[in-house]
């Protein structure tokens, strides 16, 4: 299928940093090594001294298919991620109707199949309805049971205490959590109701949605996985209070590991005022002290895997008062341009990068052959250039939102190429989706 050398390229790998060629053959990573020599049947890609990563493994997208596909589709979505860097993700449940059932999970794998440039798994949501369905949930078929223990998700938000109690102790695989407290959400946003009336101001949501908020339910997720010995996984960590609860080094061995966003490593407060409500988004973005605290939790190995929790509406849908907007960015075409600037910044090193996009959501979800630069793996690759940058314009925007956060920032780096299961789907700004991307398969 697919037979060609990836020469004169800077790898990034399990820690080290190496000049190498790389030989893909039939959608596998066949050889890595020096001057390994092209054969006569293979096409020769010369990455010109710039680096080559594994794929971005995304934990946390919403493409809106079904339901929602005015903001978004599994084919919009999907080429919008690959450049980005990402090639493959896991989406979540909050689709119209939302995905409650291993049926209904066998039917988005259906549209995936026809539509994503990506390889894709999605989650199984859990509801106070839906108990049944969670514990017949088929591990190897889902990315995960997905949990909102927060309000931002209407029917979906699961409330009922001995409902929780039951899906931590019955779950058959790993438990991704959306931890903000209802009631105090709700406590909070009255408060600001009465004072500023229809007025409330975009920078009053992490006020709104307050590290109280968070820092409450995340305890709930975490006494609850400790209870019944769940494997639980948080997600979109906002404050630095929730990450003195989690264990520092690597997500080997641990039974509750931690996520954070690209987003909440590069706004803060400070900038609802240039932004409003373009970055409202659930949990808010918090304080510039929170995102040094998220930098460092990166580092200590606190926050086991960067994402994008990726979240399209229409500009006409950000642009209404601060009580109607909705809530969540575009993010996945500049996810890895995003968080090279962390790189570039002096915070994060190359290998740190890659371990927390690729490598950990790889083990920590039991991906299977994906997530690292090794002979026998799947062809899921980036190419990055590291001194080329661009500034971000919005009729270069890929997702059918048709806006970025972005909009007239520079970037210092570049995705150059992506590959999936050795497809050259991405090269220099141009899209070839003519083949398609793959089914997650999961090692539990």
């Amino acid at each position: 299928m697919f037979s060609h050398l990836i020469v004169n390229a800077r790898l990034v790998n399990e820690g080290r940093v190496f000049e190498a060629d790389l030989r893909v053959r039939n959608g596998v990573i066949a050889e890595i090594g020096r001057a390994l020599g092209a054969r006569p049947d293979e096409q020769v890609f010369d990455a010109a001294g710039r680096t080559l990563l594994p794929g971005m493994i995304d934990d946390q997208v919403h493409f809106r298919e079904p339901g929602l596909t005015h903001k978004g589709d599994i084919g919009t979505e999907s080429r919008a991620a690959i450049a980005g860097g990402i090639t493959s993700y896991m989406e979540m449940p909050n689709t119209s109707p939302w995905t409650g059932s291993m049926e209904m999970i066998g039917q988005k794998c259906a549209r995936a199949a026809q539509s994503s440039l990506g390889n894709y798994a999605f989650y199984l949501g859990a509801t106070n309805d839906n108990l049944a369905d969670v514990a017949r949930a088929d591990e190897y078929g889902v990315a995960g049971i997905k949990v909102f223990m927060g309000a931002s998700t209407g029917n979906m938000l699961v409330d009922d205490p001995d409902v929780l109690d039951a899906i931590f102790r019955d779950a058959p695989c790993l438990i991704a959590t959306h931890c903000e407290d209802t009631p105090t959400i709700h406590a909070n946003l009255a408060r600001f109701r009465e004072r500023h009336g229809e007025e409330i101001p975009p920078d009053a949501h992490p006020d709104i949605r307050s590290r109280e908020a968070c820092l409450k339910s995340t305890l709930l997720a975490i006494e609850l996985a400790k209870r019944h010995d769940a494997r639980l996984h948080v997600l979109h960590i906002s404050t630095a209070e929730e990450l003195e609860l989690f264990a520092p080094g690597p997500p080997d061995g641990k039974r509750i590991t931690a996520e954070t966003c690209l987003h909440f490593l590069h706004f803060c407060r400070e900038d609802y005022a240039r932004k409003g409500n373009l970055i409202k988004c659930n949990p808010a973005l918090k304080e510039a002290s929170d995102r040094a605290a998220l930098w460092q939790a990166v580092n200590d190995g606190r926050i086991d895997v960067l994402a994008t929790d990726h979240a399209p509406h229409l500009l006409a849908e950000k642009s209404a008062r601060y009580d109607r907007a909705a809530a969540g960015l575009p993010l996945v075409q500049y996810a890895l341009p995003l968080v090279l600037e962390r790189y570039h910044d002096g915070i994060l090193d190359l290998s740190r990068i890659v371990e927390k996009i690729a490598h950990a959501p790889a083990r920590i979800f039991g991906v299977r052959n994906r997530g690292y630069l090794r002979e026998g793996y799947q062809a899921d690759l980036v190419l990055v250039d590291l001194e080329r940058g661009r500034v971000v314009r919005r009729e270069d925007v890929l997702s059918r939102c048709g806006w970025s956060p972005f909009e007239g920032d520079r970037f210092r780096s570049t995705v150059a190429a992506t590959w999936v299961n050795g497809h050259l789907a991405y090269r220099d700004g141009q899209i070839d989706d003519r083949i398609l991307g793959q089914r997650l398969e999961f090692a539990r």
